[in-house]
């Protein structure tokens, strides 16, 4: 649940720090972070077709994502859809005693209906979103959640919908 660049323990004296260790990006990192937050290719091969654009090989593309990703500077890559037209989902909160929210929180995000979670200074300090196919699952990964982690979780469904598009260039 933290993000941000590595820690940085142990640099030899005369060693320089790397650009990753710095926290600065490649040319090829800028570019996958600028240009792709929105029109991300749809086909069999996103990753290829992203290397095409850009000019460069598709394990390239996969390395660079992955490095990001390695670094805490991408946590996920994938589609977000605008709430009700696949599927459904509900933003969920619990209150988790603090010796315990590393765990639970792992145990929320083995659930494939869990798209990520997050700690939030508050008496409900996690915080997650579940997308499911049906009413019926969305319920029963709820409950599951509650049976497993042996704590009640808030259902916050959504009641009106806005559009907050959050893309914006960085360089």
């Amino acid at each position: 649940m933290t993000h941000g660049t590595p820690d940085i323990s142990v640099l030899a004296e005369d060693a320089e720090p790397s650009t990753a260790e710095r926290g600065e990006f490649t040319a090829l990192e800028r570019r996958l972070l600028n240009d792709f937050q929105r029109d991300f290719p749809v086909s069999e091969r996103p990753y290829a077709e992203l290397a095409d654009r850009l000019g460069v090989s598709e394990a390239e593309v996969l390395g660079a994502l992955g490095d990001l990703t390695r670094r805490g500077v991408v946590s996920r890559v994938g589609p977000v859809f605008r709430p009700r037209t696949i599927g459904v989902s509900t933003l969920a909160a619990m209150a988790v005693p603090g010796t315990r929210l590393e765990a639970v929180a792992r145990v929320v995000s083995e659930f494939e209906e869990v798209n990520h979670n997050y700690e939030r200074e508050h008496e409900f300090n996690l915080w997650f979103v579940v997308t499911a196919p049906s009413e019926a699952r969305l319920a029963e990964v709820l409950t599951e959640i509650e049976a497993r982690t042996r704590l009640p979780v808030l259902d916050l469904p959504l009641e009106h919908a806005f559009h907050i598009d959050l893309g914006f260039r960085l360089w």
